[in-house]
């Protein structure tokens, strides 16, 4: 299993106490995200429904867009960096 280093943004920070990173393991990004929601339940309430992302959520491993490689089945490398980005609209 792979340890990863997950970036929270400011807005999902209250879901994390506060926390801007959070240091998980996981083989995968869903294996990743789900131990980070062990720790962190209101998270998994905001950017998941019904145990995928919303659709306004992106999650970037290493700086790629997960939905351009196996999505949540992506395989994580030791030492990796998950961004976790919810898109902003506004005008």
């Amino acid at each position: 299993m792979a340890s990863v280093n997950v970036k929270i943004p400011t807005q999902l920070r209250p879901a994390t106490g506060g926390l801007s990173e959070v240091k998980v393991d996981g083989s995968t990004v869903r294996e990743a995200l789900d131990s980070l929601f062990e720790d962190h339940v209101e998270l998994k309430e905001r950017i998941t429904d019904g145990g995928e992302l919303r659709r306004f959520v992106n999650v970037y491993l290493g700086g790629e867009d997960i939905r351009f490689s196996d999505g949540l089945d992506s395989v994580i490398p030791d030492g990796a960096e998950l961004t976790i980005l919810p898109a902003v609209a506004g005008g």
